[in-house]
Parts: structure tokens; sequence; C-alpha cells
């Protein structure tokens, strides 16, 4: 247990060190905004995983520049959990439900390195459709990321968990937008 903290310990600090020291400008440049454009494909995690397995969704990010390592994000759009077919015992397939959710999340963007980000986003998210249980639910969304963006491309890899009325679930995913200054 000794030689596992020790190994944490010093991946942090040798992390600290690279952070404090390479630190490079960000593509939102201090007091400007930026939109992008973007689609997030994923794989459902948690209860939505039992009834679906890919996620699909398309959105809008404005980014405000707090400094020239650090972005202030205002993220909506919207995602769409891709419903499993299950085989009847009388042979034949059903399709289950889709489920939509719209996003609506606040975050952070900190450039660590030059074009890397480290990032994370809070918020709302608003189900399209009933579940079993007959409810549109409002989910709290919790969302930790890494990616690279330049002038014209943000790739960011996250994931994205939906908690709330005893019912927890998410998806780990990928999104790939085009940005442009405003």
């Amino acid at each position: 247990m000794k030689t596992m903290t020790k190994i944490i310990a010093g991946a942090f600090t040798a992390a600290a060190i690279f952070i404090g020291t390479n630190v490079k400008a960000q593509t939102t440049p201090a007091n400007k905004l930026r939109l992008g454009i973007g689609i997030t494909g994923g794989i459902p995690t948690g209860n939505a995983h039992d009834g679906s397995n890919f996620l699909l969704g398309g959105d809008a990010r404005l980014q405000y520049g707090v400094s020239n390592n650090v972005a202030l994000t205002l993220t909506s759009g919207y995602y769409n959990f891709f419903a499993k077919t299950y085989d009847q015992v009388d042979g034949t397939t059903v399709k289950g439900k889709d489920q939509g959710l719209i996003p609506i999340k606040a975050g952070v963007k900190a450039f660590v390195a030059e074009n890397f980000y480290l990032g994370a986003e809070a918020g709302v998210g608003f189900e399209t459709q009933a579940h079993l249980y007959g409810n549109k639910d409002t989910k709290l969304i919790l969302s930790p990321g890494i990616g690279y963006a330049n002038k014209s491309w943000d790739i960011g890899a996250r994931y994205e968990n939906y908690s709330g009325q005893s019912n927890s679930y998410g998806f780990v995913g990928l999104r790939v937008a085009y940005g442009f200054g405003l």
C-alpha cells in the first residue's frame, strides 16, 4: 500500500511541475468569445447501459477566455440514447424506447500544455421521453473531461453522469467540434 501511495504522490508531483512550467496560450484569448458546434458519440453507462448500446448527440458550446490559460464554457444541445433490440421468448424481436436528453451545462477549461486542456462541466439535463415509470425527469449533470483544441477544432473525451430521482446513468464519449471566434 505504501508503494502505491508513493507512486500516486510522485505522479501528482510530476503533473504539477509539468503544468506549472508548460502552460501555453489557449485557442480563446482572454476577453474573447468562441463558438463551437460539435457532435458527440458515446457508450452508455449505469442504468442507461441496460437499455442502450450507443449515444449520439449534437451541441453548441460558447467559450469565453478568462485568461490565456482558462476559459469558461456554456453548452447545450441534444443527446439520444438509442434503445436496444430484445429477443422475445416466441422468437420475435422488440425494440426498446429511445431516451433523449437536453443538457444545459456551465464549465471551465484549463489549458495545461499547448492546445491540451482539462475540463469540467456541471448543469441540468431534461429527459425528453417518459421512462418506464411514466416520468420525464430532470437530472444533475457532472462531467470531467480532457481534450485537444486548436484554432478550428476541439476534440475531447469525457465521462458525463446524470443523477437524480433514484436513477443514475451517463456515458463515456468523444466530442468533435468545429469552432470559430465571435
